[in-house]
């Protein structure tokens, strides 16, 4: 059996002070494995999405370890979390996190810039075109629909070929067949650059599609 290239043990987040102290994660110990897609499921404000962020180094564990491809998350400070982030994972929102000055070409090219690639446009006009996007390269978020902005942010992602990607309710804010479709390019990505899927999602149908499904209720693993 492969080696987990994410493990949690313990995993405690907690937010807020005396009194106001809240606890969002309570003990969280779960692995993941190279190649894995994951589904994350559990009711509004189970702790799923807090859960995800702890993974993805964007929310600091309060206590417990968070070993994601050999690296402590809970040991690095936000440029290191910021680098890793950039070399290693792709990460997916409900909300689509454009630039809106720029094209969708230029959102797709900027991270892979900033990573110092030399061919980012051809890599970015690449993604895009995986996503059936060929002919919106020059387009602005403003004049995408939904589902078209959140193809571009697929493509984002998917583009400095992470080994994980991350997928907080990708098609939350779509409707049903725009969302569907949104889901079978996400697991074509992940399928084409051979990606750990984490995937949260509050529809059944959509986490039966991943090779395990974990449940989370009231910050616990059940």
């Amino acid at each position: 059996m492969s080696e987990p290239i994410i493990n949690l043990t313990d995993t405690r987040l907690a937010l807020g002070h005396n009194a106001g102290r809240t606890e969002i994660l309570k003990g969280i110990d779960m692995s993941v494995t190279a190649g894995e897609t994951l589904g994350l499921t559990g009711p509004s404000g189970s702790g799923k999405s807090s859960l995800l962020m702890v993974l993805g180094g964007l929310e600091q564990a309060s206590s417990g370890g968070v070993t994601v491809l050999g690296q402590n998350l809970s040991t690095m400070g936000e440029d290191d979390l910021a680098r890793f982030r950039r070399d290693h994972m792709g990460v997916v929102f409900q909300s689509f996190h454009l630039i809106p000055t720029m094209t969708a070409l230029e959102n797709v090219a900027t991270p892979l810039e900033l990573a110092g690639a030399r061919d980012a446009f051809e890599r970015a006009a690449e993604e895009l075109h995986a996503v059936g996007l060929s002919h919106r390269l020059d387009h602005y978020p403003s004049q995408m629909s939904g589902g078209e902005q959140q193809r571009v942010a697929l493509a984002r992602a998917a583009a400095p070929r992470p080994e994980i990607l991350l997928a907080d309710e990708p098609t939350g804010n779509l409707d049903g067949k725009t969302g569907a479709t949104i889901m079978d390019l996400l697991f074509g990505l992940r399928d084409r650059h051979g990606a750990t899927l984490v995937l949260v999602t509050h529809a059944p149908e959509l986490a039966e599609r991943c090779d395990r499904i974990l449940q989370i209720q009231d910050g616990v693993l059940v």
